[in-house]
């Protein structure tokens, strides 16, 4: 049986594994894990999202039942849907959907400044259940804070405070590389965290049932 794919628009090895490592917890298939060499190893800009969307969406892939494009906005994602004849769920867009359910008040917590305009449209193109708050960015350099986990976590759980404080119901932990840091910081929130990588694969597997 072919695998899941899980795409990692970035060129981090280590974020691939770790990725990798999340959804094999969550999918009863195998999923194997591609990179994309061509890109920076932390997606941060534009012009950089723009780029991966491009290589992400021409590459030649292996085989696969269906495919996740891990990377919080989703780049490349809807152009590899149009190609491919199997399943293709963002992590971004099943975040989204996920935290809207029921009408919620939603916001995201992320670390990428840069991507702030590109983040909130897609929160409002997929998560039309609820209402979006917005994004609450991290001070810090997004390279920095990712080589250490516990100021990660320090920033993150600022970003969600101030998310709280704006009314969230549910808060989005936004990007691939921090699919850790959402794990530790679950139950550290007086509201549910929205985990994109879980989510996308909750999505992949109805899918694919």
């Amino acid at each position: 049986m072919k695998p899941v794919l899980l795409i990692n628009p970035n060129s981090s090895d280590a974020t691939t594994e770790a990725m990798l490592t999340i959804a094999r917890r969550h999918l009863p298939d195998d999923v194997l894990g591609w990179t994309n060499r061509a890109a920076p190893a932390m997606i941060t800009e534009p012009k950089d999202s723009a780029a991966a969307a491009d290589q992400v969406a021409q590459a030649d892939l292996p085989k696969a039942r269906a495919v996740i494009v891990a990377a919080f906005g989703d780049p490349g994602a809807v152009r590899l849907a149009q190609r491919l004849s199997c399943p293709v769920v963002g992590i971004g867009a099943a975040a989204a959907r996920a935290a809207a359910a029921g009408r919620a008040r939603f916001a995201v917590a992320a670390t990428t400044i840069g991507l702030r305009a590109s983040i909130d449209a897609l929160m409002r193109a997929y998560g039309t259940e609820g209402s979006y708050l917005g994004s609450f960015l991290t001070a810090g350099d997004p390279y920095d804070l990712l080589a250490d986990p516990a100021a990660l976590d320090a920033a993150l759980l600022d970003a969600c405070m101030a998310a709280r404080t704006a009314g969230a119901e549910r808060i989005i932990i936004g990007g691939g590389p921090l699919a850790e840091a959402a794990i530790r910081l679950a139950g550290q929130v007086d509201v549910p965290l929205v985990q994109p990588l879980p989510e996308a694969c909750k999505a992949i597997a109805a899918q694919l049932d």
